[in-house]
């Protein structure tokens, strides 16, 4: 039996010095175990070639179910491992969609406008998201859950009390946490595919430039004026779009800024700060809870058509919902020629 094993293991192994393929080379094998048991079941005992290979076909079938064992082992653990590494290490996959990915992602697939190509895109994505508050605590779900590669997020904020009536991205048990971490730790629970990046801190004038620089779109869901113009100054010098929203009681409006392509930036419509008590806060004048999910949803969809080239953006219009009254109007929005921050681009 030995003997026949080693003649069967040799003329494999001189296929493969001859550069014979693995099919070849297992064709071989199974071809000779076949053989063997022909004999084994078809000659008499006594048989010398039947003696010669073994004289048994119990030990070759005992041989062959512990073969079958090892294998369905090894096939088992080389499954798991190839899971674990879709689920925990998605940044090391290569361009091809899993097989995971291709059922979470399935009714974006069957998207004409988006389909296998806009969802690589979408997983290849760097975007960043300036404050995880009432705007990016849905933009962070919904870009999660999309599949945007990688997120980065910036806020200086800690989760409290009064922000869970509308930031429906954290719980209870997050008061007291930063945002930005909370936000990491949930996000990475509704989508292990995606690489979330928490910085927790103000978003600054020389820091904020230089870290717009290391995404492809940037989201502002803040509500200061004073950010959103150092975001909004960062981004024309980095080129990089800049996906706007903001609200405020019950209405709020999306747009989309792009002076690299001819569009208005944020200056272009508000070059200076308004005075005070003209545009107060969610703090002061309040804000409807479920407002910030609408216009949040809204940032979100257009970030994905940009990212995937499906549809039309917002670019060059803004489009402005009235909760209150259930209206929506889109107003077209221009660049203007004198202004300080991208007259020269």
């Amino acid at each position: 039996m030995i003997l026949t094993l080693i003649l069967i293991a040799g003329a494999a192994f001189v296929l493969r010095l001859l550069g014979a393929s693995r099919g070849a080379q297992g064709a071989v094998v199974v071809i000779g175990l076949a053989f063997v048991l022909l004999v084994q079941l078809t000659l008499p005992s006594g048989s010398a070639l039947r003696v010669a290979t073994g004289g048994s076909v119990t030990n070759w079938l005992i041989l062959l179910a512990l073969v079958a064992v090892v294998g369905f082992y090894s096939f088992g653990i080389k499954a798991l491992k190839q899971r674990a590494e879709d689920r925990v290490e998605p940044a090391k996959k290569t361009d091809k969609l899993s097989e995971t990915e291709l059922d979470r992602y399935a009714r974006h697939i069957v998207l004409r406008e988006i389909g296998g190509p806009g969802q690589r895109k979408l997983r290849k994505a760097r975007v960043l998201v300036v404050g995880a508050g009432g705007l990016g605590a849905p933009v962070l779900q919904y870009l999660a859950a999309a599949g945007v590669g990688t997120i980065g997020v910036i806020d200086d904020d800690i989760v409290s009390l009064s922000n869970l009536q509308r930031q429906v991205l954290f719980s209870e048990d997050d008061l007291g946490a930063a945002k930005v971490f909370a936000a990491q730790s949930r996000l990475k629970g509704l989508n292990p595919f995606v690489e979330v990046l928490p910085y927790n801190r103000r978003f600054s004038a020389e820091e904020g430039a230089e870290l717009v620089t290391e995404f492809d779109l940037v989201l502002d869901g803040t509500d200061s004026f004073a950010t959103r113009a150092l975001v909004n100054k960062a981004c024309v010098a980095a080129g990089v779009p800049l996906v706007s929203g903001a609200i405020g009681q019950w209405e709020g409006q999306v747009t989309v800024f792009d002076p690299a392509h001819g569009d208005p930036c944020y200056a272009c419509l508000f070059p200076e700060e308004p005075a005070d008590g003209l545009a107060p806060s969610c703090a002061e004048a309040g804000v409807v809870g479920a407002l910030p999910g609408i216009i949040g949803s809204m940032m979100a969809a257009e970030t994905i058509k940009e990212i995937t080239g499906a549809g039309q953006v917002l670019r060059g219009s803004m489009l402005i919902f009235d909760a209150l009254y259930g209206e929506s109007r889109k107003i077209r929005i221009e660049r203007c020629d004198g202004c300080a921050v991208c007259k020269g681009i």
